[in-house]
């Protein structure tokens, strides 16, 4: 009886879904019913019929349920034909404020399958998009759980009296902790409970939470009504809590926090009251803490001072075991006195209070271990570790044997664990500092990818005329792409790249590549031989290439590490001019051809833009001193009355527009995505200027001219580097070419349809 009430059910929401399907318009910009779009993808779940042609793309620029990933996640068995409701998902935590095209562009841009030209036609929806992508090799972005305006510094699973997971606390660097239902979503209005960042969370069987923060104090937060219920149970001024952790003193089960200046402090879980213990005096200003169960029923407090772990009973102290590297985690394990250790150096360490080596067994990351979580594979106790790197590695208990594959989690370092146990298999939440929280599932085929050494593009250069040639350094090699014959080799291999640029040389076109050993290298990609001599003068790597047109011939202009911006005559590499002003890193470069002149623009870590003078190879205008922390990319904009401008992105996440003669700031445009990474200029019809930047999550396209937003991209993960490259007879369409932490793509933004 129950199967025959489920199937009447499914098959009456399979009906609506499909009458509901055919009223949504299939022109984008018709916005469809709000009925249609809050509901038809629950329809279409509950009638197991939740794929594209139940949920079209049509429908995703409107979507309004902010469900579509959760949906999709509780289908359990893949589904067929779920291109676009799978590319919507991953980009949906950070596109729920962006427009339908925004919202089409980034699903077009994010789906790998579309980018192939075996592919059938687009859907009509797609047809009007102002994008076409020409080529990628970006990883599809992996559904985020939640995402956070700041980083994501601590997490706690939270427990109801009868111990089952009922939400998740998350702790960010703003001081806020919000309650968070195990789907996600916001359970509370986010309470702020520090003046600094939340460093750690506890969360006692109940719904309490106790939280500890960078500004020296430690309070409670009732997690099942979303309330502060003591602002301050302990606080001690001008010192930050290094670790906080249960330990048991005799039958009384305490909290005890470990700060900056040293000392310890314990309380009770009941009435918050300070409990005198016996403690030693720490001298390490980062130092953990850990309470291990003995055998005897007993308990040590576990203390560390950078590399050692040391024990301490009540009435004596020593150390136990020594590390490779700065202990950053300690972790009671299930057997009494068995714990684990994360160091900087990556390796995680098994250790045993009661055997004579102290240190059992060792397994390694390829970066410095940042956390460890107790979870369950296969339903015995396992270990999650998570590094420096981003990645998640899983190994199971006792032996710490890996479990073959290294996840790579995020595209920064990972800042917290949490674990919600599960019916079949446990789910780890881990956050990153790229601000998202992402859900795992504890088993062999999320874990067990294979081993893979990052591979991040590190620089990216597209040729400036037709056939467009895409340059690409990952690891130790440069491969070339022509985006319109869809051939690709290796220009150049064994050496690591710092940055490319196409120059022409003699009229030919060729590759200026920065190495590693701080030199430049022009290569011919018809041969591929390098030509003339290497460019030797940094004594640090370099981090901008640009081809510099002048009056001397076109030129290449470089900007290192060592703060000095070099121009040289690539045929021959002799240096021209070296310009030695900035003070810290040159972080990028730009040129501006028109009015009779060629100029080149640098900017950097010291927050300051210097114009140079292409022709006359001096200083062109007076410096600008920004006030954007540090200069990430810089772009040359002529803007008509207001004459000639640059913008500056800026690590604080704003861009400004600066006049070029008098360093005046004219114009500042906002995104709140986080420090911004790129901009490049774009001419569009009608003498009118966009201007593209990216951030955390998103490329962000405005009109120059009057600060309106045209268009927000989505990819979930940063961009490092943006340039558009433009047919100096062609407005209607421009190639931007995009690199980050997932990959490159190229693709055609149209003009008029922004």
């Amino acid at each position: 009886m129950p199967d025959t009430t489920g199937g009447r059910h499914a098959e009456i929401h399979r009906q609506i879904a499909a009458a509901l399907a055919d009223l949504v318009p299939s022109d984008p910009t018709i916005a469809p019913h709000p009925y249609l779009r809050r509901h038809l993808a629950e329809h279409a779940a509950e009638g197991r019929v939740l794929d594209d042609q139940h949920v079209p793309p049509a429908l995703l620029a409107w979507e309004s349920s902010s469900d579509v990933r959760r949906l999709l996640a509780a289908g359990g068995e893949e589904a067929p034909h779920r291109q676009w409701l799978q590319a919507w998902a991953a980009l949906e935590p950070f596109a729920r404020s962006v427009g339908p095209l925004s919202r089409l562009s980034s699903m077009l841009l994010s789906a790998p399958a579309s980018l192939e030209r075996s592919e059938p036609a687009l859907p009509s929806a797609l047809s009007a998009v102002p994008v076409t992508p020409l080529w990628s090799d970006c990883a599809r972005p992996t559904p985020a759980w939640t995402t956070s305006q700041t980083e994501v510094t601590s997490l706690a699973t939270v427990c109801n009296a009868d111990g089952e997971p009922v939400a998740v606390a998350a702790g960010d660097t703003s001081g806020t902790v919000r309650i968070l239902r195990l789907d996600g979503s916001l359970a509370h209005v986010p309470v702020k409970v520090h003046s600094g960042a939340v460093s750690h969370l506890v969360a006692l069987k109940g719904g309490l939470v106790i939280t500890a923060g960078t500004d020296g104090r430690v309070a409670a937060v009732d997690a099942v009504n979303g309330r502060l219920v003591r602002k301050v149970i302990v606080r001690r001024a001008q010192t930050w809590v290094s670790a906080l952790t249960c330990y048991q003193q005799g039958q009384l089960p305490l909290l005890v926090a470990a700060f900056s200046d040293g000392t310890i402090v314990a309380f009770d879980t009941g009435r918050f009251l300070m409990r005198p213990i016996p403690s030693p005096r720490l001298r390490d200003r980062l130092a953990v803490l850990c309470g291990v169960e003995m055998p005897d029923g007993g308990s040590r407090l576990l203390f560390t001072e950078h590399s050692t772990v040391s024990w301490f009973d009540g009435d004596a102290s020593a150390v136990h075991s020594r590390h490779a590297g700065r202990v950053r985690a300690v972790l009671a394990l299930p057997w009494p006195g068995v714990y684990a250790v994360a160091d900087e150096s990556g390796n995680v360490s098994l250790c045993d209070l009661t055997a004579r080596d102290a240190v059992t067994s060792v397994g390694c990351h390829a970066a410095p271990v940042t956390s460890l979580l107790l979870t369950a594979y296969e339903r015995r106790p396992a270990l999650v570790s998570a590094a420096g790197d981003g990645t998640l590695r899983l190994w199971r208990l006792p032996e710490l044997t890996p479990v073959e594959g290294v996840l790579p989690a995020h595209s920064a370092p990972v800042t917290a664990l949490t674990a919600v146990p599960g019916s079949v298999h446990d789910k780890v939440l881990s956050g990153g500092a790229d601000r998202i929280v992402r859900a795992w599932t504890v088993d062999q085929q999320t874990f067990g990818q294979p081993s893979q050494a990052w591979n991040h593009v590190t620089a990216s250069a597209l040729s400036p005329s037709p056939p467009h040639l895409l340059a690409v350094a990952r690891a130790s090699r440069v491969i070339v792409r022509d985006l319109t014959g869809e051939r690709q080799r290796t220009l150049l291999k064994g050496h690591k790249i710092t940055a490319l640029a196409w120059p022409r040389v003699a009229g030919r076109l060729m590759l200026a590549a920065a190495l590693k050993d701080n030199t430049i290298m022009c290569i011919d990609p018809a041969t591929p031989q390098q030509t003339g001599t290497l460019m030797e003068n940094h004594y640090l790597p370099v981090r901008a290439l640009v081809a510099l047109p002048s009056t001397h011939g076109e030129l290449l202009a470089s900007g290192s590490a060592d703060g000095r911006v070099c121009v040289w005559q690539p045929s021959t590499g002799e240096l021209v001019k070296e310009f030695p002003d900035h003070k810290f890193t040159v972080r990028c470069l730009a040129t501006y051809q028109g009015s009779g002149q060629n100029l080149l623009a640098s900017g950097g870590s010291d927050g300051n833009i210097r114009i140079w003078n292409a022709d006359t190879l001096r200083q062109h205008a007076p410096t600008i001193k920004c006030d954007q922390d540090i200069i990430n990319d810089l772009a040359f904009l002529a803007q008509g009355d207001r004459g000639l401008l640059i913008a500056a992105a800026g690590q604080d996440g704003t861009l400004k527009l600066w006049d070029v003669h008098t360093g005046q700031a004219v114009q500042q445009l906002n995104c709140n995505d986080g420090g911004l990474g790129a901009v490049t200029a774009v001419r569009l019809p009608r003498e009118r200027t966009a201007l593209a930047a990216t951030g955390m999550t998103s490329i962000h396209i405005w009109d120059a001219g009057t600060g309106r937003p045209l268009l927000q991209i989505v990819t979930g993960s940063p961009i490092h580097s943006l340039k558009a490259v433009q047919d100096p007879r062609e407005v209607e369409s421009s190639i931007l070419l995009a690199a980050g932490e997932a990959g490159t793509m190229a693709f055609r933004l149209h003009h008029n349809r922004l």
